[in-house]
């Protein structure tokens, strides 16, 4: 007798929800948008290395910690807007910005901001 092999059940693709989340990310949001979403994490990690050095090297100049860690912040928050201002979903919101207005904000926005933090670096 010839034992017959059987091919196992065909698994099922189920995806877990962060790599679902990771899909629509990429298949439903701009390319400009991603270029943002990508500075953004830039800026999170380098005020999270900043914030580690700090803690666990050293803080001698001070204030060079705080303008460096406030200009990530700060860039951070520049560029949120300019993403909720650019984001396509919220038209409705800033109907009275262009995407040019909202880059132009966000332009004067930073060279100001960077004028603060290099006057605090003394």
């Amino acid at each position: 007798m010839a034992a017959t092999k059987t091919a196992p059940p065909a698994k099922q693709s189920q995806s877990s929800p962060l790599v679902s989340l990771w899909n629509a990310y990429n298949e439903s949001t701009s390319t400009r948008l991603k270029t943002i979403d990508a500075f953004l994490v830039f800026l999170m990690l380098s005020g999270i290395i900043q914030f580690l050095y700090c803690i666990l090297v050293s803080n001698f100049p001070f204030n060079a910690f705080l303008a460096g860690f406030g200009s990530c912040v700060g860039q951070f928050v520049l560029a949120a807007s300019l993403r909720s201002q650019v984001n396509p979903a919220n038209r409705s919101e800033f109907k009275e910005v262009s995407p040019e207005r909202a880059f132009a904000d966000f332009a004067l926005g930073s060279i100001v901001l960077h004028f603060f933090v290099y006057n605090f670096l003394g």
